[in-house]
């Protein structure tokens, strides 16, 4: 585990993909239940539950997080593939927001087309974060970075080079790592 005092905080992107995995399926379930049983209470509870998740996970980080205590339990015998958390805190600052939203909107009893979309949402990112292993919150993530209004991690490693941005150098253009030094140098 990397030291915490000399480096940025960091995640297993294992334990990151199988909590994304686990609340992927209680998602689908819920929202099973919802859409073809009109069965509404375990999307309530649900949304309630992700919303606790997310806050716990942006706020005390995911060994903390019940989810990410089972996920970490799962993933325990695998190698750690270490990342930076600040792009992972970002996109489940995201999931916080649509959880919160999905929490206020299923409990007030609002349905239709507004949970039902913000629900497909979540699910879909929740897949292409598990499955694929694409973190659409880090790669927004990255793009706030490059335009500067978000801060990087200096020299780390983030999942699939989401921490990597291409800006123009002195030898041409090429991609630069979060440090700033050319991405060749960094191998």
């Amino acid at each position: 585990m990397p030291n915490p005092i000399s480096s940025p905080a960091m995640v297993n992107e294992h334990q990151v993909r199988a909590a994304a995995g686990l609340t992927m399926v209680a998602g689908a379930v819920a929202f099973s239940f919802a859409y073809f049983q009109k069965v509404y209470w375990p999307l309530e509870a649900v949304s309630v539950l992700f919303a606790a998740e997310f806050a716990i996970r942006v706020t005390a980080g995911l060994d903390w997080s019940p989810v990410g205590a089972l996920a970490g339990l799962l993933t325990g015998r695998r190698v750690p593939d270490w990342v930076s958390a600040r792009p992972k805190r970002f996109a489940w600052t995201l999931g916080l927001a649509m959880s919160g939203a999905m929490a206020i909107i299923t409990n007030s009893g609002i349905r239709g087309w507004l949970p039902r979309s913000i629900c497909l949402v979540c699910l879909t990112l929740m897949w292409l974060e598990s499955v694929l292993g694409l973190c659409l919150g880090c790669e927004i993530h990255r793009l706030l970075v490059r335009r500067g209004w978000a801060r990087s991690d200096p020299a780390v490693t983030c999942a699939h080079g989401a921490c990597e941005i291409a800006v123009p150098h002195a030898h041409g253009t090429g991609a630069v790592a979060s440090d700033g030094r050319p991405k060749e140098a960094t191998l």
